[in-house]
């Protein structure tokens, strides 16, 4: 009997309907998915809606496509919420230990990986943080504090940890503004940064990681 499908969102019925077929134990962890025209005539939708719907259950997680030999059922359950929006909902504390653990791990990362270009893009941003607390510009204080450890993150040439800390990022720069009423700490706390950099630039990962641990300590008191 045909799974037909009537309604407007073909491709998410279809991710619905196998989902359910999945979490129901039709198909079994590692076991492989029926062949795209088999799913096309079961479904009775053509070959774009099924692509598409694979593609929403892919990046769930719920299941791995191998090209050239097929796709098969990663886990049972998909994982329903993106980090993008858990992220969004997580409390400030949880989200900033989180942020803290980051910097400490990409600062020995990019001690390591970093290349000249990276270096140059960190010292602008370090020059940007520097003149804007001179200035007494939080906003643009924030600003360049958050893109001088995206780059630091990017320098680490992990693009997880880089990912992470930039989504982590977004969702303090409001905190950070309730935080920091003026500019003061983001003063005070540049003499680290400047090491920061330097360690980084002489490739010291554990100093890079010591010094992000300090710079952390001095802005949470």
């Amino acid at each position: 009997m045909k799974n037909l499908i009537q309604k407007k969102s073909l491709a998410d019925e279809v991710a619905a309907r196998l989902n359910e077929q999945i979490t129901l134990g039709q198909y079994k962890v590692n076991e492989q998915l029926p062949i795209e025209p088999e799913l096309m005539k079961s479904f009775g939708v053509g070959r774009s809606t099924i692509r598409e719907a694979i593609k929403i259950l892919a990046n769930s997680g719920l299941l791995r496509v191998q090209q050239g030999i097929g796709t098969f059922v990663d886990q049972a359950i998909a994982n329903r919420e993106p980090m993008e929006l858990r992220l969004k909902r997580a409390n400030v504390k949880d989200l900033d230990e989180v942020r803290q653990l980051l910097e400490m791990k990409i600062a020995e990362k990019a001690a390591l990986n970093r290349t000249e270009s990276d270096i140059v893009t960190i010292r602008t941003h370090l020059e940007n943080r520097k003149k804007a607390a001179k200035a007494g510009l939080i906003d643009e204080c924030i600003e360049a504090d958050v893109q001088f450890h995206i780059a630091i993150a990017l320098a680490s040439k992990n693009e997880i940890l880089a990912d992470l800390y930039k989504s982590a990022s977004i969702h303090l720069k409001n905190w950070f503004i309730q935080t920091h009423p003026d500019a003061k700490v983001f003063e005070e706390t540049y003499i680290y940064h400047e090491q920061l950099l330097k360690s980084i630039i002489a490739g010291d990962s554990k100093k890079a990681w010591s010094i992000a641990a300090k710079i952390l300590g001095h802005v949470s008191q």
